[in-house]
């Protein structure tokens, strides 16, 4: 099995009037998810899946209109901006995997945030040198890192859009004046953050009403600055975000932020670019999974768990059986073990990117692997390197929140983009109707481990590791299934599961994205809560595993391509829907 990496050429709140909308089917009978289940939609002409019905029309009706996979993704991201700001927007960045089907191409494109100029190492260490307390860092300016989304939006648009700039942003701007329900998982978010979110004005008075309580669920809010400021894109494009009173307004509040300013400035926008790089692809069962390289640890810790895995008879023991699940465990923390050490932003760091996804490497690291007992000591392999640099292990929190859509035209482009403001609600900075994003914070805290220097720090015009794992499969050289999640750390156990649940365990995949879920990262194996995946405890714990059980609360959301058309599966733990025609 050969690895490579490659460039490859080839309701809720209001009722939906949409065509063909219906939201997931069965479960595979031997499982039993514990939440809703969504049934899975079915399309001839195009598709698109997103976290939010509101998200989704606005996007399905770009495509009604004629427009493409890009213009309908313009239109999904400003709307999720304003449902769903929490997860994602014009405050924050982005990766997307696209395939564009007229020049038989896959590509990516980087929009991660950077690290400002006036950076240094020690951003994240308190006067005594220790690395601060997470949210100590998260709220405020510090941790705030130059926007990228707004320019992936545009760069994009002008390369491959169809319709007209302006008339993409109808949709949210329009829903921004007339308003939204807050749902019922917005409305527990804003609760939940009550301490943090009413700290500063903006988000206090956006989120909160004048006695401070949260906002419930079911109220109508209204965002006209929002609105305000989307006009000024729509009619300036990306440098009246970039050059404008917007940005001076960012590094102002930025700049301001009491308790904890950030460093921010001008030159950063000035100076901010999206990056067009190689995807990522590993051969996994005769399909060719291919994502976001690095800045992003997506896909080649994604494809080194697939891999790893193909060792081994998954498909003879089954989704249900603890042996299939001690693998992928062992698996994963093993690729979790490499990405620590070595994965970070290569533009500043060189890394053993081919190395990581070398076949007899990863066969060497299956081989650490024994069915039936835990792994007891984890720690990164010897990946094939002409470098000599010796790095150490990072220190990196990287919490779930995050927003991922799916886009296919009926021309067969295909988007696969996942989009952040990094932790829920981001730094809580709030400027002209949009929050800005805490990114920065997915760097490590430290610089260095003992005297070596650590891959993923932070260093000006840097971008920090994500997680973020949007996926495009190919088979024979053409688009199969594009697929992703939110999650911080955990969406590349979700992806990676999901994966195999589809291509390994022939589930539908509706049934991939509602069974239970089964993460490990970095030892501890979590059970999702309230699921039949907690039967599986006594079990992992006998082979030698700390087993976890608790919320799983990932955000799939998976369109598959088939020569009869398409399928759409949104994850039923969230309010997403798949919409096509």
């Amino acid at each position: 099995m050969k690895i490579k990496t490659l460039l490859i050429l080839s309701g809720l709140f209001t009722t939906l009037n949409i065509h063909a909308a219906q939201v997931a089917d069965s479960v595979a009978p031997e499982i039993n998810t514990g939440h809703d289940v969504k049934t899975l939609t079915h399309a001839k002409q195009w598709m698109v899946t997103a976290a939010n019905p509101l998200a989704a029309k606005a996007g399905a009706d770009i495509l009604r209109q004629g427009g493409n996979a890009i213009d309908a993704m313009v239109a999904v991201q400003l709307m999720l901006g304003l449902v769903e700001p929490q997860s994602s927007g014009i405050g924050g960045g982005a990766f997307m995997v696209y395939w564009d089907q007229k020049k038989q191409h896959l590509t990516t494109f980087d929009a991660r945030e950077t690290a400002p100029v006036q950076a240094t190492p020690e951003l994240f260490l308190d006067e005594q040198g220790q690395p601060l307390q997470f949210y100590d860092a998260v709220v405020g300016g510090r941790s705030v890192g130059t926007p990228g989304t707004v320019k992936l939006l545009w760069e994009t648009h002008q390369k491959y859009g169809k319709l007209p700039w302006k008339k993409l942003f109808a949709p949210a701007i329009e829903q921004a004046k007339q308003g939204f329900r807050i749902s019922p998982r917005l409305a527990k978010q804003i609760a939940d953050d009550t301490q943090r979110l009413s700290r500063y004005p903006g988000t206090r008075n956006y989120f909160f009403d004048p006695q401070g309580n949260p906002k419930p669920a079911g109220t109508l809010l209204k965002n006209p600055e929002y609105a305000q400021t989307l006009a000024t894109i729509a009619n300036g494009g990306a440098n009246a975000f970039y050059r404008g009173d917007i940005a001076k307004d960012i590094v102002a509040t930025v700049r301001h932020a009491p308790g904890n300013p950030g460093v921010l400035s001008q030159t950063d926008f000035d100076n901010y670019t999206i990056k067009e790089r190689q995807p990522v692809c590993a051969d996994y069962q005769g399909y060719d999974v291919c994502g976001m390289g690095p800045p992003s640890s997506g896909a080649l810790t994604v494809g080194q768990i697939l891999s790893m895995a193909q060792h081994f008879d998954l498909k003879k023991w089954g989704a249900t059986s603890e042996k299939s699940w001690q693998v992928l465990a062992d698996a994963s923390r093993l690729a979790f073990a490499d990405r620590g050490k070595f994965m970070a932003d290569e533009d500043f760091v060189p890394m053993p990117t081919s190395g990581l996804v070398n076949q007899d490497y990863l066969a060497q690291r299956a081989q650490l692997i024994q069915p039936g007992q835990a792994l007891t000591k984890v720690s990164a392999g010897n990946p094939p390197w002409q470098h000599a640099m010796q790095l150490g292990t990072d220190q990196a929190i990287e919490l779930p929140c995050t927003s991922h859509f799916n886009i296919v035209d009926r021309d067969g482009n295909v988007v696969s983009i996942t989009t952040t403001i990094e932790n829920g609600f981001g730094s809580r900075l709030m400027v002209r109707g949009f929050l800005l994003n805490n990114e920065l914070t997915d760097f490590s805290f430290k610089s260095h481990d003992g005297d070596n220097p650590v891959a993923n720090r932070v260093e000006p015009g840097k971008r920090p590791r994500s997680s973020m794992s949007p996926t495009i499969v190919l088979k024979d050289g053409q688009p199969y299934l594009a697929i992703g999640s939110p999650g911080g750390s955990r969406i590349i156990g979700y992806v990676a599961q999901a994966l195999i649940a589809h291509l390994t365990w022939g589930q539908d995949i509706q049934q991939a994205l509602n069974m239970p879920h089964i993460v490990d990262r970095f030892g501890p194996v979590d059970l999702e809560q309230g699921t039949t995946a907690e039967q599986l405890k006594p079990a992992l714990e006998k082979m030698g595993y700390h087993v976890n059980v608790r919320a799983l609360n990932s955000g799939l959301h998976a369109i598959r391509l088939t020569k009869d058309g398409l399928e759409g599966a949104a994850d039923p733990r969230r309010e997403g829907v798949a919409i096509g025609e």
